[in-house]
């Protein structure tokens, strides 16, 4: 649940009035302009919806008498509408004002344009009301893209997340990540606030990263761009040796690609996996050393058969 106090705080708002009020919920990330209301069309009125007024509302507004604000302004403050934003830095009517103290209404005012706001809202709303799955893993972000680390326990997850935190790299979640769908093709991972910046590693404990290595380590959030699950080093275990065979992971209904790597004694995951980073990175970009390997090997074919035919 979402209080306008969250909304006032993390888009850095201000409060036009009824500052006692903030408390209230906001249960839809759905939010809406009231244009038909105020010319008096209330029958499909979104009441629940945190109401946005831009330059055309205010305009209109304007050309209202004193009795015509005061009727529909009343009628705008339903016993479950969250709020008023008021955008490009409009002073609210003194009727809306009135109306709103009333039923226990805060109104916000910013001076970011109107279209802009909205979205800001919408979006904030929208990961904060999305429905949560927890999953296994440490999270961290590398080069700017989200590497989710799984594996099963003991096999060096946070130890692993650890060294990358040393090399440069950020932590968002250990142990525990908290995931959502942000759209058709973008998950989101976070930490639980009760382990948000701590870590555990084996023969140590808890340790806060943000303490020993700074702010810059740490991250409230970030988009899962790839998945790297660590395995055993096993005969019995086939592993990609070309980079041909990514596969993929459904993490809230959203596919995000996946590799395997192999853990054994003397190889460096931590670096292995930044390598994995990096080359993800380049195959999205458009470069793909595998596709590259592949053309070389087939001129190379082609050259020795027209030479033998010689």
């Amino acid at each position: 649940m979402v209080q306008i106090s969250d909304i006032v705080n993390r888009l850095q708002l201000d409060v036009y009035s009824g500052e006692d009020f903030l408390s209230r919920k906001v249960t839809s990330s759905e939010i809406s302009r009231p244009e038909l209301e105020l010319t008096g069309y209330f029958n499909y009125y979104p009441h629940n919806r945190i109401q946005v007024f831009g330059m055309k509302e205010m305009s209109f507004v304007e050309q209202m008498s004193h009795a015509e604000k005061d009727i529909i302004f009343r009628k705008l403050c339903d016993v479950d509408t969250p709020a008023f934003v008021i955008a490009r830095g409009f002073d609210a009517p003194e009727e809306l004002v009135k109306a709103a103290i009333e039923k226990g209404i805060p109104i916000i005012k910013s001076t970011i344009s109107t279209s802009r706001l909205s979205g800001m809202i919408s979006n904030f709303l929208e990961s904060e009301l999305a429905e949560r799955i927890s999953i296994h893993g440490v999270l961290v972000e590398i080069y700017g893209l989200g590497v989710l680390i799984q594996g099963k326990s003991g096999i060096g997850k946070s130890e692993t997340g650890l060294e990358l935190i040393k090399k440069g790299h950020r932590l968002i979640a250990d142990d525990r990540v908290d995931i959502y769908r942000q759209d058709e093709r973008t998950v989101i991972g976070e930490s639980p606030k009760i382990l948000e910046h701590l870590m555990e590693i084996r023969g140590i404990g808890i340790i806060d990263v943000m303490n020993l290595f700074g702010a810059s380590a740490v991250k409230h959030h970030t988009q899962i761009n790839l998945v790297v699950n660590l395995k055993d080093w096993s005969t019995d275990n086939t592993f990609d040796r070309l980079g041909s065979a990514t596969g993929s992971i459904n993490l809230a209904n959203v596919a995000v690609p996946k590799i395997s790597i192999p853990v054994s004694n003397g190889r460096n995951v931590a670096t292995i996996i930044e390598v994995a980073a990096m080359n993800f990175r380049a195959r999205t970009m458009g470069y793909d050393a595998t596709k590259k390997f592949e053309d070389n090997l087939s001129k190379l074919i082609e050259q020795n058969s027209e030479e033998e035919g010689d």
